[in-house]
């Protein structure tokens, strides 16, 4: 039996190191006891060098997923992520099985590694620790994470401060910049921080753009969870921002300035075409969706299909509706088009699992014919009425790039779905102006009876996912 023990700093690369030599030498997954430094000794465990092994490959995609699951908290995140390797040497293409109940559990602990990222970004607050007429003025901030985030979280920074000191203590590792030299140290308990001048500042800053007429409580908790407040010097006036809000609201209602009525009538018809009214939660979108009754394809499909994917996704996929299988399995993708898109995506590098995935219309229409359902093209006005949840899921997500597929994409993100052929390869813009590379739909390339055209436009719609993938680089 082997023990593998993880240090606290420098994790990544030490997993990376011995999964790589229990690879090589053909040790399997129960051969091995993974802990870090705070897991009790083994009695059985060895801790000796293991004998090298061949060459070993592993796909880009786990590397990713792994570099950033290692920093989760939980206990068997090692064996996990070592076990799935395992398996994966077999079968390559496990890392685009979306049914695998494993790889599903160590995307959802890379997801919450990345909010935690997300968060320290967004919570951390320093204080000024040095002579601010110094060359390099000093800064201190104490942190409290929920996984262990400050290591991959450190380039961030490093990258925004990188022109003074500065150090961020958490219980378990701190990081500590200084001289343009990055180091990181065991975790100490919170230090007594000086009072920062330039908070007042902040605080005033941060009262005065919260709109009360906005307010909605529990969106706010979700992206500002109360476990960080203590920590926070803005945190202390929430509660009573909170509860001045309807009397602030009703002021400022009372304030606005009137406009006639027609004019407003216009406003309001503007607002409709071109905005997604919805703004609930992130975690209750999908369910609206599957609720909607906005239009008439309704009352024949079988339910909604909403999008899936990581909600801070750098690239959104859109197609153009659910086709059969998608309207009976209610996800988006999985009938032979989404086939076909995962072939070509792997070949151009392309990892679906990192990418937002969603349709312009959300139920699928078609013409019974005997026993089968034949699919139809939505109209302008399905479309349209559908813009209000792809608007909403742009929002939510608020992606770097959306990759468009097809015409009905491209009408619903940039309201042309003309001449889709000579715009394929190009960027262009939503009303947002959310970069848009519109591209071929994969339905598009099953359809072509010639071989030839075949290959050429697949070769095509190859070299646009390319493209994407060199954008989000």
């Amino acid at each position: 039996m082997h023990r593998a023990v993880m240090p606290r700093i420098g994790t990544a690369q030490a997993w990376r190191d011995a999964a790589r030599q229990f690879l090589a030498a053909g040790i399997p997954p129960e051969a091995i006891l993974w802990g870090d430094t705070s897991t009790a000794p083994d009695l059985f465990g060895d801790t000796g060098a293991v004998q090298a092994g061949g060459q070993v490959s592993v796909p880009r995609s786990f590397i990713s997923m792994a570099s950033t699951v290692v920093w989760h908290t939980d206990r068997e995140r090692f064996a996990r992520l070592y076990a799935f390797l395992w398996r994966l040497k077999g079968t390559p293409h496990l890392m685009t099985d979306r049914g695998d109940a494993e790889l599903s559990r160590l995307r959802t602990m890379e997801k919450n590694v990345h909010r935690c990222q997300h968060k320290m970004k967004a919570f951390v607050r320093f204080r000024e620790i040095g002579d601010p007429e110094a060359p390099r003025r000093s800064f201190a901030a104490w942190f409290e994470p929920t996984y262990h985030t400050i290591e991959p979280t450190s380039d961030f920074f490093v990258r925004r401060f990188s022109d003074m000191d500065w150090r961020i203590l958490t219980p378990e590792v701190s990081v500590v910049f200084e001289n343009g030299t990055l180091s990181f140290r065991e975790g100490q308990e919170k230090p007594a921080l000086p009072e920062d001048a330039s908070e007042q500042l902040w605080i005033t800053y941060f009262q005065n753009i919260f709109n009360p007429a906005r307010l909605m409580v529990k969106a706010m908790q979700s992206e500002m969870p109360k476990k960080y407040w203590k920590n926070m010097p803005e945190a202390a006036f929430i509660p009573q921002m909170i509860a001045d809000a309807p009397a602030r609201a009703r002021a400022m209602a009372e304030a606005a300035p009137s406009l006639p009525p027609a004019r407003m009538a216009q406003v309001q018809a503007q607002l409709a075409a071109h905005q997604s009214a919805w703004e609930g939660p992130s975690g209750a979108l999908a369910g609206e969706i599957v609720a909607c009754t906005r239009c008439p394809l309704h009352c024949n499909a079988t339910q909604a299909v909403p999008g899936e994917g990581p909600m801070d996704a750098d690239l959104m996929i859109v197609g153009e509706q659910p086709g059969d299988q998608e309207d009976l399995s209610g996800r988006p993708f999985v009938g032979p088009a989404g086939q076909l898109f995962d072939q070509i995506a792997g070949q151009a590098g392309l990892d679906r699992g990192q990418a937002f995935v969603t349709n312009a219309v959300k139920h699928f229409k078609f013409t019974p014919r005997g026993k089968r359902r034949l699919h139809q093209r939505p109209n302008a006005s399905e479309i349209q009425h559908c813009r209000w949840w792809l608007d909403a899921e742009i929002t939510q997500v608020r992606p770097k790039l959306i990759l468009g597929m097809g015409a009905t994409a491209a009408e619903g993100l940039t309201g042309r779905r003309d001449a889709i052929l000579s715009r394929r390869g190009k960027v262009e813009e939503t009303p947002s102006r959310t970069p848009v590379l519109l591209t071929l739909h994969p339905s598009y390339l099953l359809r072509l009876p010639d071989p030839q055209a075949k290959a050429d436009a697949t070769a095509q719609f190859r070299d646009d996912l390319k493209a994407a993938v060199q954008m989000l680089a």
